[in-house]
């Protein structure tokens, strides 16, 4: 039995695990391929770069699915419940616990067609819940890059909305495209998160 559950929903969102039991490394690879339609605006600002060929889906699937199994860490694919884009995939959504000291990390990428949409704050508001009331974790902690605003915005309005914080800039704390780069952190606490759920 897993820490993590299975599935899960939001008001709008499903969350599916990614594991190669449940989940088709071709339609990850699809979207996130070189040349895929808004690849390079989706991998500015994160750690990793579009995949050259269908094995790098592949091992990202088993990766997941081995650190699912492990209680390590929980990633789910998200998808919209509704509307024109039902059951499409909208992006991925993780929470990554560190277990000895009580927190976890929170992180998510969406496809172009699903920005805006205010789905990076639900989700958060989904996983804070299982960090929170399930996990029994203490902070969850989320960082974005300096010149990333459109993240920015949409963190700072969740970490508001539960009555968190921004801890500060971080410097040379994440790798993109080789080079080493600033973020900015924010944390929330349980306490914070219950008062303001």
């Amino acid at each position: 039995m897993s820490l993590f559950p299975v599935e899960m929903e939001s008001e709008r969102l499903r969350y599916e695990r990614v594991h190669p039991d449940d989940f088709d490394p071709f339609e990850l690879y699809e979207h996130v391929r070189a040349g895929a339609p808004g690849i390079d605006e989706i991998t500015e600002y994160v750690t990793w770069d579009p995949y050259e060929h269908p094995k790098e889906a592949f091992d990202v699937v088993d990766r997941f699915g081995d650190g699912f199994e492990a209680n390590e860490k929980a990633t789910y694919a998200v998808r919209p419940k509704d509307g024109d884009r039902a059951g499409e995939l909208a992006g991925f959504a993780g929470l990554d616990p560190h277990w000895d000291r009580r927190q976890a990390i929170l992180g998510v990428w969406f496809r172009k067609p699903f920005w805006g949409r205010g789905y990076s704050g639900e989700r958060a508001g989904r996983l804070l819940e299982l960090a929170f009331d399930r996990l029994e974790l203490e902070v969850v902690t989320v960082t974005h890059d300096p010149a990333n605003e459109n993240s920015r915005r949409a963190i700072e309005r969740y970490v508001d909305r539960f009555g968190g914080r921004k801890e500060g800039r971080l410097r040379n704390d994440i790798i993109i495209d080789g080079q080493p780069r600033d973020s900015v952190r924010y944390s929330i606490t349980r306490e914070e998160w219950a008062a303001n759920r």
